[in-house]
Parts: structure tokens; sequence; C-alpha cells
């Protein structure tokens, strides 16, 4: 019986490192699990910031790495050269689509508003059922505390649904937001259709 694909999670992260040592810490170790897994990153494409430490942490624990960067930030040398595959494209929704069809899970660490809507775009993506894969936030210092928050109220005032509002995964720890994502994954069984986005 052939054994199944490795696991491939798409994390977006920030360019940028940020103002506390813990956001970097928590990209490393994300990066490190997924290697140790076995499992490949998907991610996109830069060697800066967090992005360029999940990538390399992932690299020095054995793991795949693929990135996908749109040409203007390739010309600009942010790209990282380093990876399994580098695949740069012209725009960046081609770079969204091009990770979310090479990814099983999807995971935001702390980031800008880049980071922000990469995650809301294949939140919305998996409430409308464009595809089936689970999506999760790794809260880091409780970063993203007051978006939650923000969340739960918009909830309340009734233009969020709950089991939309559920479908987000959250957890401070790579561990146990790895874990679960790798489980939820395994039971996703609706094909993806992204000519619809």
């Amino acid at each position: 019986m052939p054994s199944s694909p490795p696991l491939s999670v798409c994390v977006f992260c920030g360019s940028r490192v940020g103002a506390s040592p813990a956001f970097e810490a928590a990209a490393r170790a994300t990066g490190t699990l997924i290697g140790r897994n076995g499992w490949q990153l998907v991610y996109g494409g830069g060697r800066a910031g967090l992005m360029g430490a999940v990538a390399d942490a992932a690299l020095a624990a054995g793991g795949r790495v693929v990135g996908v960067i749109p040409q203007t930030l390739m010309d600009r040398e942010h790209g990282h050269t380093g990876l399994s595959e580098l695949h740069v494209v012209q725009t960046m929704h081609e770079r969204k689509r091009l990770m979310a069809e090479r990814s099983d899970a999807f995971v935001a660490l702390p980031g800008g508003i880049g980071t922000l809507e990469e995650l809301f775009e294949v939140w919305t993506w998996r409430q409308l059922g464009y595809h089936d894969k689970p999506v999760g936030l790794l809260n880091v210092e409780g970063y993203y505390d007051r978006l939650l928050a923000f969340v739960d109220d918009m909830v309340g005032a009734g233009f969020v649904m709950p089991p939309q509002r559920e479908l987000l995964q959250m957890d401070a720890s790579p561990p146990a937001l790895l874990q679960r994502l790798g489980r939820l994954a395994q039971t996703a069984t609706a094909p993806d259709d992204y000519s619809r986005t």
C-alpha cells in the first residue's frame, strides 16, 4: 500500500522579525517542527524577517521548502535562493493561489497587514467551500488577542456566524497547533475549487 504524501503546511508571517524575540523564536520552532515531521513548508519565498526564519529552520531540520514570490519582490533581492523550490510569479493573486494549491493546511504567525490579508482570504475561501483545509492562527504572546476579540464582536453583531468563527483554529503553542492542523488536514475530503476565487 503506497504511503500518503507528506503534509504540506502554508505559513503566513511577517517580513520583519517584530519587536519581541518570542516572534522569531515561534517562527523557528514552527519551521523546525515542520522539517522534523517530514512535512513540507510552503510560504511567500522571502529571506527576511519571520519568513526567512521559518524557512531556514525548516531547511535545517531536513524539510522541503517551497517559496512563491512575485517578480517585483524578487527584483528587490528579497527572494530566498536556497529553497527546495522557488516559484517567481507575476502577481500577488498568482502567489496566493499557488501557495493555496500546494498546501494542505494554513497557519498565520505574527505579521502585518499582508499576513492578515492572507489569513482572511484563506479563511474566507474555506467558509465559501473553495477548499476544505484547516486554517490556524499562532497567537504568540497574545499578539492576536485584540483581533480575536473583534472577531467575536463581529459574531455578536451578527456579521460572522459561530460556525465560521469555529473554522479558525487557534493556539499559542506551535506543537499543539501544528498537531491539530495535521489531524484536521487528514480528514479534509472536499476537492479544491480555486477557479471561483
